[in-house]
Formats: C-alpha cells, sequence, structure tokens
C-alpha cells in the first residue's frame, strides 16, 4: 500500500518504543481508510449511497453480509435480520433500504417490544376519530408513513398472536384497515423484520405462528455478534473514537496499544453497542488526555484495574515488551492463525515460534 514516514525536528526527543508501539496500531487501518480515499476520488464513478451510520468491517464474516445486500436490495421480498442484541441489526436494515431503489422513500422503524400491545395496533395501522378514547381525530398509522419505502419491524418475536394474523394479512393482501374503519387502503412497503429469539423455539411454544415465520423468512440475514468478528475491532474502535471525539467537540483522542489489547481480550457480550458505550465512557474519563489508556477501561474489560506500563528508558526492556505486544497484536488480528501471522508481519515460521515461546505467547485464549 505504501511507506508511513515520521519526521521531528532537530531539538525534539527521539522517538520512544511508545511511540512506535502507536505507529504500528493506527497503521494497521491506514489501508483501509487509503482505499475508500482512492475509491472517493475516481471521477466518473456511479454515486453510492450514503448510509448515516456506515457498516464498518472487513472480517470474512461482514464481507459476506455487504455482499448478501447486494444480491438482495432490490427484491420486494421480506427480509429477516437475526442476531444477538447490540450486533446492529436496524443498521443492516437501514443499508438494505439504502442500497435500494426504494432509498428515496421513508424508512419507517418500530420496536414491537417497547408500545404495549393495545397501543401498538393503532400505531401500525392508524385508527378513525372516535374508535376508542382519545382517538380525537383520524389518524395515519406508521405503516401508511412508510409508503413507498421500507417498514422495519423490529424485535417482530415480541409481537402478539393477534398482531401476527394482521401482519400476515398484510404481507399477503398489501391493504390495510384503520381501527374503527370499514375501507381499506392499499401500501406499497417492503418489510423487513429482525429478532434475537429463535423463532422456531417460538413457533414450537406456540408463541409465534408458523405461517407468519415462514412468510417473514424468505430473505435472512444473520449478524453475528463482535467476538466472532474480533478483526474488525480496531477498526470499530477508531470510528466510534473519532465520532465522539467530534460530538464532544475534542481533538481527535486516540487508543494504547495496552488498552487496545484488553479490548481485544474481552468477549463483548453486549456487542457493538457495548462498545460504543465503552468508548463514550473512556473519552470521558480520558478528560483532557488525547488517549485513551488501560486505566480508562472499565473493570469488566480491565478487571485488574491495571494501569499503563511506565515507559522503560532502557533499550533491551523497551525492545522486549514492544516485541511482545506486537506479536500478541498481530495473533489476535490475523485470527491466532500462525502460518498467516508470520506471512504477514515478515517472519519465517521458525522466527514467529521463536518468539512465542521466548515472550511465553501460547494458544488462543478460551472464549
Amino acid at each position: 500500500m505504501g511507506a508511513l514516514c515520521l519526521e521531528r525536528e532537530p531539538g525534539h526527543r527521539p522517538y520512544s518504543s511508545a511511540d512506535l508501539e502507536t505507529v504500528v496500531f493506527f497503521s494497521q487501518s491506514l489501508p483501509a481508510v487509503i482505499q475508500k480515499s482512492l475509491v472517493l476520488s475516481v471521477r466518473d464513478c456511479p454515486a453510492q449511497p450514503v448510509d448515516p451510520e456506515p457498516m464498518i468491517g472487513q472480517s470474512p464474516a461482514f464481507t459476506m453480509i455487504r455482499t448478501l445486500i447486494e444480491r438482495i436490495k432490490d427484491s420486494d421480498a421480506p427480509v429477516f435480520i437475526f442476531g444477538e442484541s447490540g450486533t446492529g441489526k436496524e443498521l443492516v436494515a437501514r443499508a438494505v433500504h439504502g442500497r435500494s431503489g426504494r432509498r428515496a422513500g421513508p424508512f419507517v422503524a418500530v420496536n414491537c417490544g417497547a408500545i404495549p400491545d393495545h397501543l401498538l395496533e393503532s400505531e401500525l395501522f392508524g385508527h378513525a376519530r372516535g374508535s376508542f378514547t382519545g382517538a380525537m381525530r383520524d389518524k395515519a398509522g406508521l405503516l401508511e408513513e412508510a409508503n413507498g419505502g421500507t417498514f422495519f419491524l423490529d424485535e417482530i418475536g415480541d409481537l402478539s398472536l393477534p398482531l401476527q394474523a394482521k401482519l400476515l394479512r398484510l404481507l399477503q393482501e398489501r391493504e390495510i384497515r384503520r381501527v374503527g374503519e370499514t375501507r381499506t387502503r392499499r401500501i406499497d412497503v417492503r418489510f423487513i423484520s429482525a429478532t434475537n429469539k429463535e423463532l422456531e423455539k417460538e413457533v414450537e411454544q406456540g408463541r409465534f405462528r408458523m405461517d407468519l415465520y415462514y412468510r417473514l423468512r424468505i430473505l435472512t440475514v444473520e449478524v453475528p455478534p463482535l467476538r466472532e468478528r474480533k478483526s474488525d475491532l480496531p477498526l470499530l474502535v477508531d470510528h466510534f473514537v473519532d465520532k465522539y471525539s467530534r460530538e464532544m467537540g475534542r481533538e481527535k483522542v486516540f487508543v494504547s496499544p495496552g488498552a487496545l489489547e484488553l479490548m481485544a481480550n474481552y468477549s463483548w457480550p453486549g456487542n457493538i453497542r457495548e462498545l460504543q458505550n465503552e468508548i463514550q465512557r473512556c473519552l470521558i474519563l480520558a478528560g483532557e488526555d488525547r488517549l485513551i489508556r488501560e486505566e480508562h477501561l472499565s473493570a469488566a474489560i480491565n478487571p485488574r484495574r491495571e494501569p499503563a506500563a511506565p515507559l522503560a528508558y532502557n533499550y533491551f526492556a523497551a525492545k522486549s515488551e514492544f516485541e511482545k505486544r506486537f506479536i500478541h497484536q498481530a495473533l489476535v488480528r490475523f485470527g491466532h492463525n500462525k502460518a498467516r501471522t508470520a506471512k504477514e508481519v515478515g517472519l519465517t515460521r521458525q522466527g514467529l515460534f521463536k518468539l512465542l515461546k521466548k515472550h511465553n505467547l501460547g494458544e488462543k485464549p478460551a472464549g
């Protein structure tokens, strides 16, 4: 991709091992940034849809999702998105909409578990004046507002059985009837639904209609948890640090290699949402410091509350510490594949194994 050149003015202190660690860490993400810039600078290329929140990731699992989105974007068939809480299911839904022929139309999202059941029907389908206490005027529902665009039903597994029956009829007939009305109205909407529940079990236990289940799952996208796409972590961290630094009106803040190492070894049960919250928290705790350090991380990620390692001015000690961190971060980045790690960092396999033995860097940690 190129070379990274650092210069310092005469009279300034020499670069330290900590400087070198920081440069190595950020150089891992530079190729993706450069490639993106090169693509955007090419003239006469077709305009691409701009996502309000971009999809960040280069891992094989995330690349497969991007490929699938390109294949299904222009179909009107329902899309079903499955994944753990916090993995970014709505982000995928918005990406499908934003790349489709419906992108000029509205994207309307509703969380089926956040609205009481007795209000949800009126919110979805609308109501006529006087149809119930408090209905002072005719009101269009969210489904009508989504006409010509995409309707996203999040947490579809929380939808009650009576509303499941009405949704099934809607998918079949493409017509709605407001609460308290007899006339039907045609709508042109693409449906995307999502859940973190295993709907097969919900069907077996009678809590979800089998006919609706099969109707919704014509096109399925499974979003992997963050622990299965750890190679995307540096890119995600850089993206959220940049985003929240701007929102706070601060200069760009960076992450120390030690803090990144602790984050890479954490399982992230809350997935992307937990990572976002962690970055915001760290930026607040860092104060005026432009470096997020180990001590800024929450107890779940840094249970020993380890502070940043003091800067060693002994050349051999600093070299050894850098070597150990560099090899460990490379192993994490390349999924603990030793052959690939050796190739990517420019070592022979025998050279890598010597360093692993020297620094007691063993097998991939459990979990």
